[in-house]
């Protein structure tokens, strides 16, 4: 599986931005694909997940009701839309695939994809 993350850029808080993830690669279609996030000194933190097959999606408490994962069922493509961002929100993403459940930690996620910086300014 190959991932290329885009999107990210500058926006204020309150704002709103929506990220890509271009998917490739044979198998992608049965595996979950994840988002995470790094801000500067801070631990990579898993921000949602959706299966591809179903759709079934699932959220880290602090992104939730604010960002929404979904998928082009017909391409390959997982997007992140994030609404009322906020400066905490700032951070390197990364999407990331993995053939686990519910898998929420970065080391259960076999390929990454390079990361797109959101800087969310107050």
């Amino acid at each position: 599986v190959q991932l290329q993350a885009s999107g990210g850029g500058l926006v204020q808080a309150g704002g709103s931005l929506r990220l890509s993830c271009a998917c490739s690669g044979r198998t992608f279609r049965s595996s979950t694909i994840g988002w995470f996030r790094q801000a500067p000194g801070k631990e990579r933190e898993f921000v949602g997940s959706i299966a591809w097959s179903g759709g079934s999606t699932y959220y880290a408490g602090s992104v939730k009701g604010r960002f929404t994962i979904s998928r082009d069922n017909a391409g390959n493509t997982v997007y992140l839309q994030m609404n009322s961002l906020k400066p905490e929100d700032t951070a390197v993403y990364y999407c990331a695939s993995t053939y686990k459940n519910w898998a929420t930690g970065a080391a259960e996620y076999d390929y990454w994809g390079q990361g797109t910086l959101v800087t969310v300014s107050s």
